[in-house]
């Protein structure tokens, strides 16, 4: 901890606060979705993408603005303060297009803000302790993804809500409690709200370039271009994990505890993300990234052959794993090999690799699902990640940290 910056934790405890409220919402909305509104898996699936792919074409316009001008914050409070307010009209949602709707701008947010946000970062952390920072700020926006889901859980005990009847429907008190969840996840993005513009503050840039040169000033580089080709090919295998919850109901856990199933996930990557980011400093980016992908296959591969409830939720945890050593040290490797004036750039474009794998990976996930069945969907899956796992390990960069830090 005597290794990150002030800024580096106050970015920490905002993106806990929002990542709360976010979560309080998220692993209810496919059981919202397909019980209360009629969606099938692969309107999910086109939601979920659709709303993902949107943030991530504005993640490099934005990452790239923000190398342009002198200053960050602005997109990172703009970001946020647009996801806070659109995200709690899920409770007054009547249709799966309205909520389609909703995730897309909420997605907007997210799209202004985080490759702001990431760069922000970087140019906050320590150099040394690069994978260390993005790893405890992964962790600390996974254990909002911890409170969120327990907040909602005990909102829908107070309602009473238990398991769907025998027809899949949820019951209209079931409802009733879930949009009473939406309309609070609007209390903790408020505090964050607060902190964003009251404590956070910019970064001076260390480099030297004027701030209307600096988003032109350096190439990212073959090294860059190449890694992102890989994260490409592991996203199209890496679907929403929304089917990850509908799976688990399939297997037996009821919709009262799906909060506390995904809560247990998030406790896990928050647990791990911090580790699995300072380890990335010390043994280096790629071994960490190759594991975790190959672990996400191996989860992908036992979800598609699990047939008991008890196995959703060890597969959950062990999937946390996967997070833990890859979520931070996946950004950390993008810092470390391109020039700090297009970090902002460079944030974007991964981010919006990212994005374009979304669409189609959920929607021919959903696709294989309601076709094939949700094991051949998952196999799908694992398949294109042990290809991404072993194109990793052959032929995208180590670590090596950029020059201009």
């Amino acid at each position: 901890m005597s290794k990150l910056k002030p800024q580096v934790r106050l970015l920490a405890f905002a993106s806990l606060l929002n990542d709360s409220a976010s979560e309080m919402i998220y692993p209810l909305l496919p059981v919202f979705l397909a019980g209360v509104l009629g969606a099938n898996a692969s309107f999910i699936g086109a939601i979920e993408g659709t709303a993902e792919t949107t943030a991530s074409l504005l993640k490099l316009l934005s990452g790239w603005w923000s190398d342009k001008v002198s200053s960050r914050k602005p997109f990172v409070v703009a970001g946020y303060l647009i996801a806070s307010i659109v995200r709690p009209f899920t409770a007054a949602a009547h249709s799966a297009t309205q909520v389609l709707a909703i995730r897309v701008t909420d997605r907007v947010g997210k799209g202004i803000r985080s490759s702001a946000r990431d760069a922000l970062l970087a140019d906050s952390a320590v150099p040394e302790a690069r994978g260390r920072a993005f790893g405890f700020h992964a962790a600390a926006d996974n254990a909002g993804a911890v409170l969120g889901p327990l907040v909602a859980f005990f909102i829908l005990r107070l309602h009473g809500v238990g398991a769907p009847d025998m027809s899949g429907h949820l019951l209209p008190r079931d409802e009733h409690a879930m949009r009473n969840v939406f309309w609070l996840s609007a209390i903790p993005a408020a505090i964050a709200m607060v902190i964003l513009i009251v404590v956070v503050r910019d970064i001076p840039r260390r480099d030297s370039a004027k701030p209307g040169e600096a988003g032109g000033s350096a190439s990212l580089g073959g090294r860059f271009w190449g890694y992102l080709v890989v994260v490409l090919l592991f996203t199209l295998g890496n679907s929403t994990d929304a089917f990850l919850l509908l799976r688990a109901n399939q297997l037996g856990v009821p919709v009262a505890l799906a909060p506390i199933l995904w809560a247990l996930l998030n406790f896990v990557k928050s647990a791990t993300g911090t580790y699995g980011g300072q380890l990335s400093d010390t043994i280096g980016r790629k071994p960490l990234i190759v594991g975790g992908w190959l672990l996400y296959a191996a989860v992908y591969f036992a979800f598609a052959w699990a047939g008991a409830p008890w196995q959703a939720w060890a597969l959950f945890a062990v999937y946390g794993i996967f997070y833990g050593m890859t979520e931070g040290t996946e950004k950390a490797l993008v810092a470390d090999i391109v020039p700090a004036v297009r970090r902002g750039a460079a944030f974007g474009w991964y981010n919006l690799a990212i994005g374009l794998g979304a669409l189609p990976a959920s929607l021919i996930f959903g696709w294989i699902w309601d076709r094939s069945g949700s094991p051949s969907a998952f196999v799908f899956g694992a398949t294109l990640a042990l290809a991404a796992a072993i194109l990793m390990a052959v032929v995208a960069p180590s670590s090596q940290l950029s020059e201009a830090k």
